[in-house]
């Protein structure tokens, strides 16, 4: 019996699409192998080539990351305090890929959602997947747009029953902010922390390829940066070969 592992995290690139507003990443070389040799002193010495290293600049919310509890309830702490026993545990995904881009995933989405699990109920602490398959089109500046996003009764609904982590395949967890600005309805499930406790995924990818909508064990934790109001994660589902 093996395990098989399924990257559910987006690469981080200089020039990929962001969120709006928030700082794009910039990952540029700072000694090349021969200039660490020379800095180093090893080229004196016949060793010409070490190794080489990188500056990196980014913004808190680019890529795979969680949004800490911090992120909306200035009261919360923030990214370092981010409970790891809420980020390992068994996933869920649930289908709404017939959702339109600037739809709301409501109540009666997820509940449908959970119907077509054959038989299974969320649990508390599940992690729940929301695979919209927003994510195919990430490379793309329609990935600023072409999504659905949750409703803040949906992130209540999940709530009420147990769960601490949840995430979607798109750039945001809420509609599009057209959308939002069009309904004056403003990042509503992302305001629910100011409520209760919960943490979102954004910017997953692969949903697709799980194989099982349950079942399997996924893995999302955090770089445990203080003072942050979200961390980047790599997100891993694991698939247990019986």
């Amino acid at each position: 019996m093996g395990t098989r592992l399924i990257d559910l995290s987006m690469e981080v690139y200089q020039g990929m699409v962001t969120y709006p507003n928030v700082t794009k990443p910039v990952i540029v070389e700072v000694e090349s192998y021969r200039d660490m040799a020379r800095s180093i002193g090893t080229d004196r010495y016949g060793i010409e080539e070490i190794t080489n290293h990188s500056l990196i600049v980014t913004g808190d919310h680019v890529g795979t990351h969680i949004d800490s509890w911090g992120h909306v309830n200035p009261n919360a702490p923030r990214a370092e305090a981010i409970p790891l026993e809420y980020c390992y545990g068994d996933g869920v995904v649930l289908d709404l890929t017939h959702k339109q881009a600037g739809e709301e995933i409501v109540v009666a989405d997820l509940e449908e959602a959970e119907r077509r699990l054959g038989g299974y109920r969320i649990k508390p602490l599940d992690i729940i997947l929301l695979r919209t398959d927003a994510a195919n089109c990430r490379f793309e500046r329609a990935y600023l747009t072409d999504h659905p996003g949750m409703t803040k009764e949906g992130v209540h609904w999940l709530l009420d029953r147990g769960v601490k982590v949840m995430g979607i395949d798109a750039i945001g967890f809420d509609p599009p902010v057209a959308m939002m600005f069009e309904r004056r309805k403003f990042w509503e499930a992302h305001r629910v922390m100011r409520e209760r406790e919960y943490y979102h995924l954004e910017n997953l990818c692969n949903l697709d390829q799980i194989p099982v909508s349950h079942g399997f064990k996924v893995a999302v934790f955090p770089i445990k940066y203080r003072g942050a109001s979200a961390a980047p994660v790599r997100a891993v589902a694991m698939i247990s070969d019986e």
